[in-house]
């Protein structure tokens, strides 16, 4: 039988990781839960067998329920009757199927109901679901939400809402409105606190809501009148169960037809105040976005490797004058890129992961505490810098490589690449949006950008260029280290030349060097650790680094000021 997880060994090479010792051993906290909760491990080894077996459930789910009802829910999708949004008929049997499996509240302490899962897990589980139906993993993980709310908001609020979570209720975060895209500062959604009542009361319109008629929301409100900035707004919890919010409109999207994307009316609608006010846009939706730009990057990798299997199958399986096409270069060499992009950008999804965990867990430790070790607040400093930094470039590129190995998909299949009864139509039509919620692209490199310039990444990949490699694996190497010098050169000469509108221009190339190079170490140090599963990708993937280094170095090199002219529409 079919398993999501157990059928790909490159996910569980990253629970061997040796940052994962330190990881377990922060969320576990001496492993005191072992003693009340007989599901808590007893050591480290309890815990990543307990990571696999949730894994390995999680993957059974995904082939044997979630992939065989994604065609239905593709061509079904969600409707709208009378102000409520009804998901596809077997979204209702995928949405209690991971309930039954105990996969909600997944990141949650357990003395609220949740499994106490780091986010590399929580990652992979992500990762698994998506492969099986991507529109289906944004209603399941955004039970992410949650994180917003323990961290954020009051003991009463914790114990009112995060076990309802766990038990397998719906969320969504209600941001975006008609006016107010990119530039969540222009949110308008206006918050006025009702001093009879006791309460706060939204009233506006929200639209882009993914499954928006969820059962609790995590609202961008403007708390502040007279403000217009994002030093107004404040972040607010809404329970379904109070009324007050209706659906007006879901839209018709080329993609992840099972994922609702909902238009909502706020008519004098109850909620609570979560955190502080002003603090919304500032802190809040911050912790928000960097959450979302990490699942969107496990959705990616989980349509990165869908599209790579769905054009390694059709390639194996269809003869053309005489043979099968996967012996023609041009198709394995399709075949090949898309395995190295895959396994590249996973390595930079759960190494990000990682850098996630471990500051996360370390705040988690001080609120609880209220002190840390200096070694601790250290680490805490230095792992929130690599996570903010490593964020923007594992979520921008996984969701272009989903795209690019989508594209490869169709292109393997030929013509019936381009009829709707093969799945590769739909896996790009589905990843088309992850280069663009959540922080589009562009975006994601503006998020880099600070990194790029004051010379972070460039002192990340040095230290990384320390590392040993395997024997075979050091000619590579040295191409890498070639490449860092063609990225030292062309920065420092963009950073001399101090035009911002040139800079801002070149800034995408500088981006995709940095990740180019950052994901040629990663998967090299893969591959010294796993060379039997890694070292055809390492291969392949510096080869395609090199190339795109290099060109990118050509044309900022060579690219003058007075250029932009030609380029202004």
């Amino acid at each position: 039988m079919a398993n999501y997880y157990s059928d790909h060994p490159e996910i569980a090479f990253h629970l061997d990781h040796p940052l994962m010792k330190r990881i377990v051993d922060l969320k576990e906290r001496g492993y005191a839960d072992a003693k009340d909760y007989p599901d808590a491990p007893v050591d480290y080894e309890d815990a990543i067998e307990n990571y696999k077996r949730i894994l390995d459930i999680t993957g059974d789910v995904a082939a044997n329920i979630l992939e065989p009802n994604s065609e239905s829910v593709d061509l079904e999708g969600p409707h709208l009757e009378n102000g409520r949004m009804i998901y596809a008929s077997k979204t209702f049997e995928n949405i209690e199927a991971t309930r039954k499996a105990g996969l909600h509240g997944v990141s949650m302490p357990r003395r609220y109901g949740g499994l106490n899962l780091p986010n590399v897990t929580f990652s992979m589980l992500s990762e698994v679901i998506s492969a099986a139906d991507a529109g289906f993993q944004n209603i399941w993980s955004l039970q992410s939400c949650i994180d917003t709310l323990y961290e954020f908001g009051s003991e009463e609020q914790r114990q009112k809402y995060i076990p309802r979570v766990c038990a397998g209720e719906t969320m969504s975060m209600d941001l975006t409105e008609p006016d107010a895209g990119s530039d969540l500062q222009r949110v308008m959604l206006k918050a006025t606190y009702d001093e009879e009542a006791g309460c706060w009361r939204l009233n506006g319109v929200k639209r882009f809501i993914t499954n928006g008629d969820s059962d609790i929301h995590l609202v961008l409100a403007r708390s502040e009148e007279g403000t217009r900035d994002g030093r107004g707004l404040s972040m607010f919890i809404y329970d379904k169960r109070d009324g007050g919010v209706d659906v007006r409109h879901i839209e018709h999207k080329l993609g992840i037809h099972g994922s609702p994307t909902c238009e909502l009316t706020y008519k004098n609608a109850k909620a609570e105040l979560c955190g502080s006010t002003r603090l919304g846009l500032i802190k809040y939706v911050m912790a928000l976005m960097n959450g979302a730009r990490l699942g969107i990057a496990a959705q990616s990798v989980g349509v990165e490797q869908e599209a790579y299997n769905e054009g390694l199958k059709y390639a194996r399986e269809r003869a053309q004058f005489g043979k099968k096409i996967i012996e023609f270069p041009a198709v394995y060499d399709m075949l090949s890129r898309m395995k190295a992009k895959l396994d590249a950008g996973r390595s930079l999804l759960y190494q990000t992961a990682r850098y996630v965990d471990i500051y996360k867990a370390l705040e988690d430790i001080q609120r609880d505490t209220k002190q840390l070790t200096p070694e601790e607040r250290q680490e805490l400093k230095k792992y929130t810098r690599l996570a903010d930094a490593f964020t923007p470039l594992a979520k921008g590129m996984n969701s272009e490589y989903a795209n690019q190995n989508a594209y490869d998909a169709i292109s393997i299949h030929g013509g019936s690449g381009f009829i709707m009864e093969y799945k590769s139509q739909r896996l790009f039509r589905d990843a088309r949006i992850f280069s663009i919620y959540e922080g589009t692209t562009q975006l994601q490199v503006v998020a880099a950008s600070r990194y790029i310039t004051n010379g972070t990444y460039l002192g990340i990949i040095k230290e990384m260029l320390e590392s040993e490699v395997a024997d075979d694996l050091k000619a590579l190497k040295a191409r890498v280290a070639a490449m860092t010098a063609l990225y030292e050169e062309v920065l420092a000469e963009v950073k001399a030349e101090d035009n911002a509108e040139k800079t801002d221009y070149v800034l995408r190339r500088l981006y995709e060097m940095t990740a180019d190079i950052i994901m040629s170490l990663l998967i090299l140090d893969d591959a010294t650790r796993s060379p039997e599963l890694f070292t055809k990708s390492a291969q392949v993937y510096v080869r395609h680094a090199e190339a795109e280094c290099n060109g990118h170095y050509t044309f900022i090199k060579n690219f003058k000021a007075e250029d932009l002219d030609a380029y202004r529409q």
